[in-house]
């Protein structure tokens, strides 16, 4: 998936993340966050966020999180919001990426 824009998916709202992304011009994905548990789970959240863009194949991309006490899966749907939003995709999302954790 190739990001062409920022986007934003989420809220600063308690138990939430708001997930800002954008396109870089280098080959990585770079993950800036802010969260209160960052010391207890940053690197999980950090884990969830790249894994949830390597599925969708993104290679390029800038993302600032600021975390509330998210749990996974509302990590996984706000980076999968962000980045559908970030690359124009409207009505023609990829439900196989978001199946593979159901499983």
């Amino acid at each position: 998936m190739k990001l062409i824009k920022r986007a934003v998916a989420g809220t600063l709202e308690s138990s939430d993340i708001q997930v800002i992304i954008e396109p870089r011009e280098e080959a990585c994905i770079e993950i800036e966050l802010k969260s209160s548990v960052e010391k207890q789970f940053g690197r999980q959240i950090r884990r969830v966020i790249r894994e949830t863009l390597e599925a969708l194949g993104v290679e390029n991309a800038r993302v600032i999180a600021t975390d509330r006490g998210a749990l996974d899966c509302t990590i996984r749907a706000r980076v999968l919001c962000a980045a559908y939003r970030a690359s124009g995709i409207k009505g023609k999302y990829d439900w196989e990426v978001i199946d593979k954790w159901n499983a």
